[in-house]
């Protein structure tokens, strides 16, 4: 299979069990390459479906404190674009088997080479990428090279865009499209905005692709309430601030996962009246 349908196959099994896909974010590289590498192969186990494995850059305009800090960390130990592209084959040699989505900023890419930065993504074992900075109309090299290597490019959908506007990100978007929950950046919230079911709706209406939504997604309880909506649950700057506060950072990681993974299957199963 290609990573087009490996993602595929990953939303399906999840929609088999009646829950949403869970998909937590990390930062590579964060602290250090060789600590990121035993978060994500703890989250791995712990039961992720996806995982989106963040690439630093020095100006992450979508990202929000926590994940800021994580990026300039993994800067500072000298975590680039190679660097990610070699702990992304590393995991899948350590038997990381879920999909691996690379979350990176334009201005690397382009740097690197967009076709050969597919290609080496695909020959890493990565299965998708999302480019938060890249409109839609202006993503045609990137997405032609996603093509030929059979990988998804996801696309960001915000909240107030018009019927016009997500239809054309959503022609874009391949594998996922991912849901933008509110209008700012990344980061750990206490509540989740109130228009989520319509937002959603709008979003169903303009594609038959999976749906899934991150930013400002963070406890087991909002994870559970925005799991009943779309297909996938993105979980990023939370799962950092508990690998912060772990005495353990990759055992944390784990646990907290798992709580994640057990409030989908809660919010799949039918309650009493």
């Amino acid at each position: 299979m290609n990573g087009l349908e490996r993602i595929a196959s990953s939303f399906t099994r999840a929609r088999g069990d009646g829950r949403a896909a869970l998909m937590p974010y990390y930062t590579l590289g964060y602290p250090d390459p060789e600590s990121s590498m035993a978060v994500v192969t703890a989250i791995s186990r712990a039961g992720a479906d996806l995982i989106e494995l963040g690439v630093p850059f020095s100006d992450p305009l979508a990202d929000g404190p926590t994940i800021q800090r994580s990026t300039q960390q993994a800067l500072r130990a000298g975590t680039a674009v190679a660097v990610c592209l070699e702990l992304t084959s590393r995991l899948r040699t350590a038997g990381v088997a879920q999909p691996l989505v690379l979350m990176g900023y334009y201005n690397p890419i382009l740097a690197y080479g967009p076709a050969r930065y597919i290609a080496a993504a695909a020959a890493a074992g990565a299965d998708g990428c999302i480019v938060p900075d890249l409109p839609p109309e202006e993503a045609g090299e990137l997405a032609t090279a996603c093509r030929g290597q059979g990988l998804a490019l996801a696309c960001l959908l915000a909240p107030n865009a018009c019927p016009e506007r997500a239809a054309r990100v959503a022609a874009r978007s391949t594998g996922f499209l991912y849901l933008v929950s509110l209008a700012g950046v990344t980061g750990a919230r206490s509540a989740l905005p109130a228009d989520l079911p319509a937002f959603v709706a709008r979003a169903r209406a303009a594609t038959s692709l999976p749906l899934a939504m991150g930013f400002g997604i963070s406890t087991p309880e909002h994870v559970a309430a925005v799991g009943r909506l779309v297909d996938g649950v993105i979980v990023g700057s939370a799962l950092i601030d508990v690998v912060d506060r772990a005495p353990e950072p990759a055992l944390g990681a784990a646990e907290f996962i798992g709580r994640l993974r057990a409030a989908l299957f809660d919010a799949a199963q039918p309650h009493a009246a």
